[in-house]
């Protein structure tokens, strides 16, 4: 049909035009799923101690054992998974030692990622913090650990991943799939029940350091952040018993 056979009041069809569909994902299915349990490990979903099934884990999931296995593969090697001798896999029960060293070790990571993420964070950077911040609070004053830990993920790894190094935010993703479940005791430890974790919370404050520029004060309360609910669970916690090979983080270190 040419222009002069189209009539009053008909469109032309554009076959260039899009209909609304969007991309379909390229991304690969055992990368899909990985993705996934890296974050409930990272964000404490899953507690430590629990034994994990490639065919359970893929039943929940709706995929078939191969990407499930080779995921748990690849968490074995960054150590947030241990083999069983039936070839199922178990979170590692944390030891005070072992996760005296992980603490340890975030307090040398985790506040070099802030100094250099605060030339990072835009407005909208730092406005996703001051929401996580505020639900923070509310999953805390609803003693909902679930939520907690989510947010307490989003927050700081909303911090991290705006700090332009590749390397660092590694590192601290591989602390965090070893350290994440255990967070989980901070549950059931306070006398006001999760409301109680309030007073080791510096989110607030930390977001307010970053909104005025302040790398360096941000990063000590984040240093603050850490240390104090490293000796609050040093102190509260339930460990497994292992061999002293770490001396133990003091809340008063510098």
């Amino acid at each position: 049909m040419t222009k002069t056979d189209t009539q009053a009041g008909e469109v032309p069809m554009n076959p260039q035009a899009p209909i609304g569909l969007g991309a379909i994902g390229t991304q690969p299915l055992h990368q899909v799923v990985y993705e996934k349990l890296r974050h409930a490990l990272m964000s404490g979903q899953i507690e430590s101690g629990r034994k994990l099934t490639s065919r359970k884990l893929a039943r929940e999931l709706g995929t078939s054992d191969m990407p499930v296995r080779s995921a748990l593969l690849r968490l074995q090697a960054l150590r947030a998974l241990d083999q069983l001798a039936n070839g199922s896999m178990i979170l590692p029960a944390m030891t005070r030692e072992r996760f005296s060293d992980l603490m340890t070790t975030r307090l040398i990571c985790e506040p070099a990622a802030v100094r250099q993420a605060v030339t990072g964070l835009n407005r909208a950077g730092l406005l996703k913090l001051r929401q996580a911040a505020i639900a923070l609070t509310a999953a805390a004053e609803d003693h909902d650990i679930d939520a907690y830990l989510r947010y307490n993920h989003d927050f700081k790894f909303g911090i991290y991943s705006a700090c332009g190094s590749p390397s660092l935010l590694f590192l601290i993703e591989t602390l965090w799939l070893q350290v994440g479940p255990f967070l989980r005791q901070f549950s059931g430890q306070f006398n006001s029940g999760l409301r109680g974790i309030l007073e080791l919370d510096y989110h607030d404050e930390i977001v307010k350091r970053l909104e005025d520029g302040d790398g360096d004060g941000a990063a000590d309360l984040l240093a603050r952040d850490i240390r104090e609910g490293c000796a609050f669970l040093m102190e509260h916690g339930q460990f497994e018993q292992g061999r002293n090979r770490y001396l133990s983080i003091s809340p008063h270190a510098p």
